[in-house]
């Protein structure tokens, strides 16, 4: 199993949304980078990623998981865009703000950290670790 970080503006997208979605899921689609469309192109049914609110909040707040591989992006006939599908998994106890990642050393190297602005992100093992424990899972 892989992990990941999915991030989204809460106006646009939030973990209520995602949750209220049931096992049916929400294709993560409007992703318009290709290092991130890569991403997903790498992810297989399974795999799970953080939820986590950009903009006003920064925190990781819940779990999702990959219930579809990555398939032609539903939101537009532009043929380079791809999109996974992912379902909600569970809401972290303690939400994890992006301040809190920074300033845990063990995390330093996390992409989060060093490349906040990509919308689909890489998570080690170890990463995965450290950030369920720090929310209460």
């Amino acid at each position: 199993m892989a992990y990941w970080l999915f991030k989204s503006e809460p106006a646009t997208w939030s973990w209520s949304d995602q949750v209220a979605r049931g096992a049916a899921g929400e294709e993560w689609d409007g992703v318009r980078n290709y290092q991130a469309r890569n991403m997903m192109r790498e992810m297989r049914v399974g795999d799970r990623g953080f939820f986590y609110h950009s903009q006003t909040e920064k925190a990781v707040v819940g779990i999702v998981e990959v219930i579809a591989e990555a398939h032609p992006d539903s939101t537009t006939d532009d043929p380079r865009w791809e999109c996974v599908d992912v379902k909600a998994v569970e809401a972290l106890p303690r939400p994890i703000t992006l301040d809190v990642i920074k300033d845990d050393p063990r995390l330093s190297e996390m992409v989060l950290v060093r490349n906040s602005r990509l919308s689909v992100q890489p998570v080690t093992a170890a990463e995965w670790k450290i950030v369920c424990q720090l929310g209460g899972l």
